[in-house]
């Protein structure tokens, strides 16, 4: 197919356009000079010139907790722009397959876990991202209004867990947990500071997926593209609390100092683990265990930061 992949430079982006399925599709990977996704018109006139077969949205605002709570006009505005001109503009142009990135952050604060695809807006969200979220679950059901009025248009949404992996931003004002704990702790390290510290007491938990294999995901649905639910989850199964993921992180990097807990910190939702329920129906599985992914994305880091 000829598929248009927004967000092509980002972690999401990079990783599926270099895996090894690639080959398979021509992919259109504009830059946002190339391609303003906050400019109807202007996306609207790209998809019409360049009749892809098929759409996958993949960019998006992003950032960790403290960016989302200084942001939230931009993480609400941009995203759900971003959204509607690039849904409208290609059902407008006849495209029939549209894959949306959601985020587990559409679940409501307060669900009970795993959380199920078909809880998406039934409660409250969690404030500290509320903006980001709202933003997508309004995307979220436009697919699904979208496939209601004419099931010819596939319109389907797939719900990652948190992602981390090469390409990941490490930048500690943008960055999310992971590669914002390998940034602060290669940091120590390299200082001989003693101790880190922990937003919160360290009990929340969080479901994290090396994000080679969401874009190994992304194959299996183009692939399997009729048969995959209208929402679904991606993840691992399982989650972590944040103090083992730093002792897993600080293992990696071979840090000896402890670590001291902040509380007045802001921690977000205590637990997010999303059902595979239907992923494991749809005959997918991840291959990189917690270890090898921060192996692997500490390596990358090292490489980047030693240019």
């Amino acid at each position: 197919m000829k598929i248009l992949l927004t967000g092509s430079s980002g972690m999401v982006g990079r990783n599926i356009c270099e895996h090894v399925n690639s080959i398979e599709h021509e992919f259109l990977t504009p830059s946002s000079q190339e391609l303003n996704l906050l400019d109807a018109e202007s996306v609207t006139a790209y998809i019409k010139l360049c009749n892809p077969d098929m759409v996958i949205h993949a960019a998006g605002i992003v950032g960790g907790i403290q960016a989302n709570i200084s942001n939230p006009v931009k993480f609400f505005v941009n995203n759900m722009q971003m959204g509607l001109n690039i849904v409208m503009a290609a059902r407008s142009n006849g495209v029939y397959r549209f894959l949306n990135l959601g985020t587990s952050c559409m679940y409501p604060k307060d669900a009970e876990n795993p959380l199920t695809e078909e809880i998406i807006s039934k409660g409250a969200l969690e404030p500290t991202n509320e903006g980001y979220a709202l933003a997508k679950v309004s995307i979220t059901k436009l697919c699904e209004y979208i496939n209601r009025e004419d099931n010819r248009y596939l319109y389907k949404t797939v719900i990652p867990c948190n992602l981390y992996g090469k390409y990941d931003k490490f930048d500690p004002d943008q960055s999310h947990m992971i590669p914002a704990v390998i940034r602060k702790i290669n940091e120590a390290k390299k200082k001989g500071i003693d101790f880190v510290d922990i937003w919160g007491d360290g009990f929340a938990r969080r479901e994290f997926m090396y994000a080679e294999d969401f874009a190994d995901f992304v194959y299996h649905a183009l692939n399997h593209f009729k048969l995959m639910p209208q929402n679904l989850n991606v993840g691992i199964g399982r989650d972590y609390t944040i103090n083992e993921y730093y002792k897993e992180i600080a293992k990696v990097i071979s840090y000896k100092g402890n670590f001291v807990h902040d509380v007045s910190k802001p921690i977000g939702m205590h637990q997010k683990l999303i059902d595979d329920s239907k992923l494991k129906k749809f005959g997918w599985k991840h291959k990189y265990s917690l270890e090898i992914g921060l192996q692997k994305t500490y390596k990358y880091f090292l490489s980047e930061n030693n240019k």
